[in-house]
């Protein structure tokens, strides 16, 4: 039978152990820890690592969704202030669960500078701990929390942003990395 048939009945919800786990690997980041390794599809067909970053700072900002107002409104802050990360010698990669082609379109659309990561599986977000139970209306669901790491030219975490509100993040990120 067909997995995506609309009369199979609802996934069950995830279960305590597993957003206990995913708790867990969220908790386990902080600042000096290693950064989770990862090797995602991007939006021009190519593929982005952890390790091209090697002897650089990152700033990986994690977004809900493509071409929605805040995360076009975060993506455009950064764009617009991308000269300044680079001259700082920073490189900005934004991840969503986003396919490769919605990340093409968004960059297109937006004129975006920086290459966005796709992460269909949600297994780098987990690792981040960025794919959590959200709230809604009183409605409960799994999704992306807005969260942005700065990770050193060693791979540790230098900075973490949770709970991104959109105003003004892009130039306090910029900030931190011109302390680096």
């Amino acid at each position: 039978m067909n997995n995506n048939s609309p009369k199979d009945p609802p996934k069950p919800p995830r279960t305590a152990a597993e957003k206990a786990s995913q708790a867990e690997a969220g908790a386990a980041l902080s600042v000096g820890s290693a950064a989770p390794d990862f090797d995602l599809p991007d939006d021009a067909g190519g593929r982005v690592s952890l390790k091209d970053f090697r002897g650089r700072l990152l700033v990986l900002y994690f977004y809900p969704k493509d071409d929605t107002s805040g995360c076009t409104k975060e993506a455009i802050a950064f764009n617009g202030l991308r000269n300044n990360f680079t001259s700082a010698g920073a490189a900005i990669v934004g991840v969503s669960a986003d396919s490769e082609s919605s990340h093409a379109k968004f960059k297109a659309k937006h004129n975006l500078a920086f290459v966005l990561g796709s992460d269909a599986s949600k297994k780098m977000l987990s690792a981040y701990g960025v794919y959590t139970e959200k709230s809604m209306y009183g409605r409960k669901y799994m999704g992306i929390e807005r969260t942005t790491f700065l990770i050193g030219r060693d791979g540790k975490i230098l900075a973490i942003w949770n709970k991104v509100k959109v105003p003004g993040h892009a130039a306090a990120v910029l900030d931190a990395v011109k302390g680096q």
